[in-house]
């Protein structure tokens, strides 16, 4: 970005004869407040002072509140002073002292301000004014104006210009190959914007880009700019609200401004919810950002203003809560098109690993396919997270490459978080923790699903697990039956019916589980209309973020009746899940205490070894199932 350079040697004249003026005025008020030798006075005790009326050597005196200074008839000794002053007292016989012995007394005249102390107040204060200006447009680097003074209306947009060793391309981009179908389009229309004009074609104004955090939408929105070789401005939406209202509406104002000199070029307006939220939710309502309002309309009268010709501007926006932006930001016109950047499927992920792959050094036999299919739900920035986990954790133990070892335990650490050796679990804590997460193995292994139960660990993870049982999916899954919910309920209920069937009692060690499992529940019978009492009725409002993830969902005004009823129908989904684990766990007791023993003695179990252990389970006969769950 080039910068304009001016000649500022009328400024730097300017400058100096402002610190001349300055300094005159520093010294006039410092010269204010030295003493000045003409004016002393010798100072004396008050009871000197009483002692000569007295005597009466006092010939006349001028009191005010701070001082009294008098003169004397005659001086004490040859050459000293007859004028002289001293700091009055409560004295209330004072006057009349003073008038027995024939003094002189008045009050002193009031001071009249001098010519310096005139001045300053004239100039000091205009001085300071013109100092504080010009700091501040020297701040804003626009040499005074006034949007340079205080710099709050110009754009805080980072411009980046592509070149070959920076850019970024769509080969950097993976696991959203329908997001860059899509964006090929304005890659071909920055290029060459005749052959759409040509034939009347209007491309879209603003492109949006709608997906959950670490999808790869700042990124992606960089590729654009990288495969069109246009100027990038990138900002995010918050930087455009200010403290003072009409500041934001003015940075929008220059960043388009900035950006037509520039054409053709890309606006990528992160985080654009930031600004953009619907404004019928704050009319009307005392309290309502103002600014925040104001910023978007200069926004929308923006996108209407600039025309895309033959130096178009196109704009970019991201958000992950595109149900909480404006009506009028999303109609045709202004951003027409929405472009979803979802979490990768399993080849998006083998995808992303490749690339994220190549820029550590792995070992030879490191089969990222595993880890694509262990990473299900992984986001793009979840992905090269946990290849620098495991690039990390290489380096901590002084390897020079990769394994698959280190790839395994990234995916722990990002799922459970870190080990925590150092939390000593008390004996008995230790056991009711082996037969909690074997519990949760046995029935997770033989429940229905596309997960399987790759390690049992009694080793603290993170900040609440004590032991966790990791399940990896065998394939990609995007619907879920009945049955499947209905298992991963009898799951999560696993470990707390091991603690009923061995020690009789439970702990607080499945308060997770049990948030969990009554959560899916009451989605099953609110959300997914599984309940034959019921019907197909939603009981829930789909209010929220769609991508920020959450399953607060209200529930919709019903009826008295109609509540109890979704209660019971909670409750008996949970019941019966537990009855099952209760059963599954009574009929495999003896592998539930071999598993458990095992696991005390070497507190972790994982491949071959737990899937040969695993395999010996069995579900119980159907009518001693039904008999338990009934």
């Amino acid at each position: 970005m080039a910068i304009r350079q001016d000649d500022n040697r009328p400024t730097r004249r300017f400058g100096l004869v402002n610190l001349l003026l300055i300094g005159f005025g520093v010294l006039l008020l410092f010269s204010n407040f030295l003493p000045n030798p003409a004016t002393q006075v010798p100072r004396v005790p008050y009871s000197l002072f009483i002692d000569q009326v007295n005597d009466d050597n006092v010939k006349r005196a001028y009191i005010t509140q701070d001082q009294i200074r008098y003169e004397l008839t005659k001086a004490p000794e040859e050459g000293a002073p007859t004028v002289l002053s001293t700091t009055p007292i409560f004295d209330m016989e004072l006057p009349q002292r003073l008038e027995q012995h024939g003094v002189e007394f008045a009050a002193a005249p009031p001071k009249r301000p001098s010519f310096i102390t005139t001045a300053l107040s004239w100039v000091v204060p205009p001085l300071i004014f013109i100092l504080v200006l010009q700091f501040f447009a020297r701040r804003s680097g626009m040499g005074g104006g006034a949007q340079g003074a205080l710099s709050f209306t110009k754009s805080k947009a980072k411009v980046y210009v592509p070149d070959e060793e920076s850019r970024v391309t769509f080969a950097d981009v993976a696991g959203v190959d329908e997001a860059k179908t899509e964006l090929t389009e304005i890659v071909d229309f920055l290029k060459t914007p005749q052959r759409y004009m040509d034939i009347g074609a209007r491309i879209p104004k603003g492109v949006l880009l709608v997906g959950p955090p670490g999808t790869g939408k700042t990124l992606l929105s960089k590729a654009v700019a990288g495969e069109a070789s246009v100027p990038f401005f990138i900002i995010s939406g918050s930087e455009f609200v200010e403290l003072f209202v009409g500041a934001g509406a003015a940075r929008v104002r220059d960043l388009f401004e900035e950006a037509k000199k520039k054409a053709p070029c890309i606006i990528f307006i992160d985080e654009l919810d930031a600004i953009g939220k619907s404004r019928s939710g704050s009319m009307g309502v005392v309290g309502g950002n103002d600014e925040r309002e104001q910023t978007l309309n200069q926004l929308l009268t923006e996108m209407d203003g600039f025309t895309a010709q033959d130096k178009p501007v196109i704009v970019l926006a991201a958000t992950n809560q595109p149900e909480t932006l404006d009506a009028a930001l999303l109609r045709p016109g202004r951003f027409d098109r929405q472009v979803l950047v979802d979490r990768p499927d399993l080849s998006g992920r083998k995808m992303i690993l490749d690339i994220y792959g190549k820029k550590v050094k792995l070992a030879e036999g490191v089969d990222l396919d595993k880890i694509a299919q262990a990473t299900s739900g992984f986001a793009g920035a979840d992905l090269a997270n946990l290849v620098n986990e495991a690039a990390l954790l290489a380096a901590r133990a002084y390897r020079t490459t990769v394994e698959q070892a280190d790839l395994n335990e990234a995916i722990e650490r990002v799922v459970a978080g870190l080990e925590k050796k150092s939390r000593v679990l008390q004996p008995d804590e230790k056991k009711v923790v082996a037969y909690h997460e074997v519990g949760h193995a046995i029935v997770g292994h033989l429940m229905p699903g596309g997960s399987k139960v790759a390690k049992i660990s009694i080793v603290p993870r993170g900040m609440a697990a004590l032991g966790y049982t990791l399940q990896l999916p065998t394939e990609e899954r995007f619907l879920n039956s009945k049955e499947d919910l209905e298992g991963q309920i009898a799951t999560l209920l696993g470990g707390r019916s091991a603690e009923e069937v061995v020690f009789g009692e439970v702990t607080t060690g499945a308060a997770n589980d049990l948030q969990r499992a009554t959560d899916i529940a009451e989605q099953m019978i609110g959300t997914y209309g599984m309940s034959e009492t019921l019907g197909p009725l939603a009981y829930d409002k789909q209010g929220g973020s769609r991508f920020l993830g959450g399953n607060s969902n209200p529930r919709r005004a019903v009826s008295d009746a109609t509540a109890l009823e979704i209660d019971k129908e909670v409750r008996g989904l949970v019941d019966r899940a537990h009855d099952r684990a209760l059963a599954i766990l009574h009929h495999n007791r003896e592998l539930l205490e071999t598993i458990s023993h095992k696991i005390l003695e070497k507190e972790v179990i994982e491949g071959d070894e737990l899937k040969h252990l695993l395999a010996s389970s069995q579900l119980p006969e159907t009518p001693v199932l039904e008999a338990a769950v009934g």
